[in-house]
């Protein structure tokens, strides 16, 4: 299993090594990014002054507001020297480009590479990629040339058709997937009703991206309790973005996402941008390295996380990221009760007859957060129904609306145009 020796060190020689990295990185946006020249300009900040990474909390954090209000001019370099243009998904609002160069796409593949060998892959694996490769999406590519850097084999099936899914598994005896998770248990279910013997298959191990799969002390959650019971394949969860282009990935010890210091620099601050101490929640902040194209200094991403410092059983001494608590902007107050999505999504995974759901949030009469569950069942009844509210009231101590459709037109409602994953919160509230 590689391990970058950076990975290994002392906290304090890792603290050194991104120190020596955040001043080459202050010298190229103030040489080439229109952005933060005229950030740095604004907010009267002296590059020449920071020199450790004590020292970013003088530097104002920057957002995704910044980004879709400026998007161009954090580009770093001549439009000739772009490679590949990509967008953000849009999760929480307009989709943000992106640009990258060769070197950035260099790194984007380095970074898969050790973020798969995290995940006990290996030269000999075969992975299925259950993802987009196109619809201006970076994760797919990403994957894709990770996995040619590690020397592994790919098939590119892309995400749905289970029936095309386990057709290739036969085919071609893959050894690992790349997928949503919950699409896990929609490929049980098809193997479950066609006769497929797909607990004796070639897989041994599942790359889970977009949905988190572990509670806050790194147990399975919910979906990933289902997704273990019905298929006993190792369960990898990561958590990455397009604006980091570096994923924080388990390893086989399963205690959270581990950090690349070489990809990038991480804070975890309060609603008052300070540091919070490890255990305690903070917004996921990131500085990024060796990105040529647009790189981001000081970027809050939303993410609220808790992050771990002891050395993890593998060998890294990085810190460890938990799985998302939720996303700043998604936070809800119903009837006096602090929510975020995953705290709903994960009393619903807990539910058998329902097949999929969407959560929708707005704003009632009163100007008070509101919330109506669409659920997708095959039986609907007013026995699911009290279970569901039972079981929102019992873990959450609020139930909130629920109303019922038919599975298919829920996944109409979770695939519209131009989604590249499923959409499973929508926000009306603004």
């Amino acid at each position: 299993m590689l391990i970058p020796k950076i990975e290994t060190q002392a906290q304090a020689d890792i603290k050194l090594y991104q120190e020596g990295k955040l001043k080459g990185l202050l010298n190229y946006l103030q040489e080439n990014s229109i952005f933060y020249q005229r950030f740095f300009k604004t907010h009267k900040v002296d590059i020449s002054k920071i020199n450790t990474l004590d020292d970013l909390v003088h530097i104002p954090t920057t957002s995704k507001d910044d980004l879709q209000k400026h998007n161009m001019d954090f580009l770093c370099v001549k439009p000739k020297k772009v490679i590949d243009y990509l967008t953000t998904s849009g999760t929480s609002g307009e989709p943000v480009v992106f640009a990258e160069t060769e070197k950035d796409l260099q790194r984007l593949a380095y970074n898969e590479y050790i973020s798969f060998a995290c995940a006990t892959a290996r030269a000999d694996d075969i992975f299925q990629l259950m993802v987009t490769l196109d619809r201006r999406f970076m994760a797919g590519m990403a994957y894709y040339e990770g996995i040619r850097k590690l020397g592994g084999a790919i098939v590119r099936v892309g995400p749905g058709n289970p029936g095309l899914q386990f057709d290739t598994i036969e085919r071609i005896k893959p050894t690992a997937l790349v997928t949503v998770p919950s699409f896990l248990l929609k490929l049980v279910e098809y193997a479950e009703k066609n006769n497929i013997d797909y607990k004796n298959s070639s897989i041994t191990k599942a790359i889970c991206i977009g949905e988190s799969i572990r509670n806050e002390d790194f147990s399975l959650n919910k979906l990933g309790q289902r997704i273990k019971d019905k298929w006993d394949i190792q369960l990898f969860s990561t958590y990455a973005s397009t604006e980091m282009g570096t994923a924080f990935t388990d390893c086989q010890f399963g205690k959270g996402g581990h950090h690349h210091p070489e990809m990038i620099i991480v804070e975890f601050l309060d609603e008052n941008e300070k540091p919070v101490k490890p255990g305690t929640p903070g917004e996921v902040t990131i500085t990024t390295l060796g990105v040529e194209g647009m790189p981001l200094l000081r970027f809050k991403t939303g993410d609220i996380c808790n992050h771990h410092t002891e050395k993890c059983e593998c060998g890294r001494t990085t810190t460890r990221l938990g799985p998302v608590i939720g996303r700043k902007n998604q936070m809800i107050k119903y009837k006096g009760t602090t929510l975020y999505p995953p705290a709903l999504y994960d009393v619903l995974n807990d539910i058998e007859g329902v097949e999929n759901y969407i959560v929708l949030v707005d704003k009632n009469t009163i100007g008070t957060d509101d919330i109506q569950i669409r659920i997708g069942a095959n039986n609907i009844s007013e026995k699911l129904e009290k279970l569901i509210k039972d079981s929102f009231r019992t873990k959450l101590r609020v139930a909130p609306s629920v109303a019922f459709y038919a599975p298919s037109e829920i996944s109409k409602m979770q695939f519209p145009d131009m989604s590249r994953k499923p959409v499973t919160f929508v926000d009306n509230r603004v």
